[in-house]
C-alpha cells in the first residue's frame, strides 16, 4: 500500500508511490483556434477540451497505479469538463471590452469607401469572441493627432455581437480632425486602443412601439446599429423611421446597407434621405430637415414612441427646437 503523509508546513497532502513510467506524449498542449464545436456551441474550442481531457487521461493512468477508484476519476473528468464549458460561456457573455482600461485590437482589413470614408475591421482575440457592446452603446478609441498628442474620441461600431470574431468601424476622416489623422495613418497590422461600453442609451425589446431617427453625416452609425439590432430580432416588433441628412449624395454613409434593410424589412423600416446639394435626378428631400419632413416621415408624438437624434451640434440644436414645437416631450426625445 502506498503511504500518505501530512506536510504541516503547507497543510497539503503528498502521496508517496513508485514513479510511473514516462508517457510517450506531452502533458501540456497549446490549443489551436481553428477547430470549433458546431453552431449550437460556437464558443467551445474543441482542442481546448481535448487537451483538458488528455490531461485527465494521463491523471487516470497515474491514479490507477495508486489504486484510486475509477468512480472518483469519472467525477473528476465531469468536473473539469463542466469548468471548461462554464469558463467558455461566461467569457463570451463578458465580451472583450473593459469600461476603464484600454485594450488593443489588430486592424485586419481596411476598405476605402470614398475619398474620406473608410471601413476598418478589427480582429477580436478568437474567431468566436464577441465585442460585448450593448445595443445603442459606443466605444472610446485612443490615438494620436498630427502633433503626436494623445486624443480620445467616441465611435459606434456598425457590427453587432452576432458578428463574431471581429468588429467594424465606418470612419469619416475630416481634414482637421485629430482622431481622423490617426485613422488616416492606420495600416493593416496596426492596433487600436479601445475601451467601453460607453453611453446613456439603454434599449429593451418592446420599450417603444416605434422610433423616429434624425441623423446627419457620421451620426448614422448609432442609428444603424440600433435599427439593425431591432430588425434582425424576430421577437422585436418595433417600427423604425429614419431621416438621414447629408450635404451631397457621395456623403451618404452605409447607403447600401440602409437600402438593404429597407428592402428586407419593408413593413418595419423606412428611410428618407435629405441632401443640401442633390444631384439633378433626386427623389428625396432637399435642404435642411424641416418640420414638414418630420411630420411626414416620423411617428407623431405619443407615449409609446421616441425620437433619436445624432448629428453635428447645429443640426441637433435645430432638431430639438422643431421637435419641441411639434409637441414631442423631453421623454420622447434622446440625443446620442
Amino acid at each position: 500500500m502506498p503511504m500518505i503523509t501530512k506536510q504541516s508546513t503547507n497543510a497539503q497532502q503528498s502521496i508517496s508511490s513508485p514513479t510511473p513510467s514516462p508517457l510517450p506524449f506531452p502533458t501540456t498542449l497549446k490549443p489551436a483556434e481553428s477547430i470549433f464545436f458546431p453552431p449550437r456551441f460556437p464558443d467551445l474550442n474543441l482542442l481546448d477540451l481535448f487537451c483538458e481531457f488528455l490531461d485527465l487521461l494521463i491523471s487516470m493512468a497515474i491514479l490507477e497505479t495508486l489504486d484510486i477508484p475509477t468512480v472518483g476519476v469519472a467525477v473528476a473528468v465531469s468536473a473539469v469538463l463542466a469548468v471548461v464549458a462554464y469558463r467558455s460561456f461566461t467569457s463570451k457573455s463578458r465580451g472583450c471590452l473593459h469600461p476603464e482600461e484600454f485594450k488593443k485590437f489588430k486592424l485586419v482589413k481596411r476598405t476605402q469607401l470614398s475619398h474620406n470614408v473608410a471601413e476598418f475591421r478589427f480582429a477580436l482575440p478568437t474567431p468566436t469572441s464577441v465585442l460585448g457592446l450593448p445595443i445603442g452603446k459606443h466605444i472610446s478609441c485612443k490615438g494620436k493627432d498630427a502633433t503626436g498628442a494623445e486624443v480620445v474620441k467616441p465611435y459606434t461600431p456598425t457590427t453587432l455581437d452576432s458578428d463574431v470574431g471581429y468588429f467594424e468601424l465606418v470612419i469619416k476622416m475630416y481634414p482637421q480632425g485629430r482622431m481622423s489623422h490617426h485613422f488616416r495613418e492606420m495600416c493593416v497590422g496596426d492596433y487600436l486602443a479601445v475601451k467601453g461600453p460607453k453611453g446613456r442609451f439603454n434599449y429593451q425589446v418592446g420599450q417603444v412601439r416605434a422610433f423616429g431617427m434624425l441623423a446627419g453625416g457620421s451620426g448614422i452609425t448609432p442609428m444603424y446599429q440600433v435599427a439593425r439590432a431591432i430588425l434582425e430580432n424576430v421577437e422585436d416588433k418595433t417600427k423604425v423611421h429614419l431621416i438621414y441628412a447629408n450635404v451631397t449624395f457621395e456623403d451618404i454613409l452605409l447607403k447600401e446597407e440602409l437600402n438593404g434593410l429597407a428592402s428586407s424589412y419593408p413593413d418595419s423600416f423606412k428611410v428618407y434621405y435629405v441632401l443640401n446639394e442633390p444631384p439633378e435626378v433626386w427623389n428625396g428631400g432637399v435642404g435642411f430637415v424641416s418640420k414638414e419632413m418630420i411630420k411626414a416621415h416620423c411617428p407623431p408624438p405619443a407615449s409609446d414612441i421616441q425620437i433619436l437624434r445624432c448629428g453635428p451640434p447645429p443640426m441637433n440644436k435645430a432638431m430639438a427646437a422643431i421637435l419641441n414645437d411639434l409637441g414631442y416631450s423631453s421623454e420622447m426625445q434622446f440625443q446620442f
